[in-house]
């Protein structure tokens, strides 16, 4: 496995990028791994390297970058009241989906730049915050992202430019997005919104509901790691993978 850090020109600034991808078999197919709120971390960095060991090009950027380079946090970070959860929370809540869009197209055009990196369509996946990001990404860049996933995806229904709801039929890539049967920010009720306009749209993907499970289920380390849902996770962006991007 090869891999480096390095920092990616966007139009706000140099964006910090874990990148790994195999040493044989290359170039391989892009993908942008998109990060939950509590930010980078060696729990991300591993989900990033056994995904890469399937053969693809993975980029998994610091999305906090535009607030400075002290923007990964401890183990304390989701522990309500705590100086790192208040730390994240400051930039967190200062997030939006257009000026992540520019953090994608920059991404992508550094890609395409990459002798490892095949040429052709980019997947994207995000986790919790991020989930919004991916599929947004999947309608701003049509003719490039041709897979994307969002798991636990928060706030998908929501008045944000770009929300995913307002965007799912300007998407052509095969959309996924998971869901957990427990999730204070991803309720039935929005789930079930989502739902019938994702059917609406007529995209080719799938919007699955995960039972039994909370919010975060696909962290090894978060206190709801679900080992038989995290495992169908993998099984599930593997394959949207393996059909849109070979």
């Amino acid at each position: 496995m090869i891999e480096q850090t390095l920092d990616i020109a966007t139009r706000d600034g140099a964006m910090e990028t874990f990148i790994c991808h195999p040493e044989r078999g290359g170039p391989c197919p892009p993908v942008l791994f998109l990060m939950d709120a509590p930010g980078i971390r060696e729990e991300l960095h591993d989900m990033a390297r056994r995904l890469a060991t399937s053969g693809y090009y993975v980029m998994l950027p610091n999305l906090y970058y535009r607030a400075g380079r002290d923007t990964k946090y401890g183990p304390d970070v989701l522990k309500h009241g705590s100086e790192e959860h208040g730390r994240m929370r400051a930039v967190r809540t200062k997030m939006t989906i257009p000026p992540v869009m520019d953090d994608v197209a920059a991404m992508i055009a550094f890609a395409d730049k990459q002798k490892a990196a095949k040429k052709g369509p980019v997947g994207t996946h995000g986790y919790c915050m991020s989930g919004p990001y991916s599929l947004a990404a999947a309608a701003r860049y049509p003719d490039r992202v041709a897979a994307a996933a969002s798991f636990y995806g928060t706030w998908l229904v929501s008045d944000a430019v770009e929300s995913p709801h307002l965007t799912l039929g300007k998407a052509k890539g095969e959309l996924y997005i998971s869901c957990a049967e427990h999730d204070d920010l991803a309720p039935p009720e929005m789930v079930k919104e989502l739902k019938a306009l994702f059917d609406k749209s007529g995209n080719a993907g799938e919007l699955e509901v995960h039972m039994g499970v909370h919010h975060g289920f696909a962290f090894p380390q978060r206190w709801c790691y679900d080992k038989p849902a995290a495992e169908r996770h993998w099984e599930r962006l593997i394959a949207l993978y393996r059909r849109r991007l070979s």
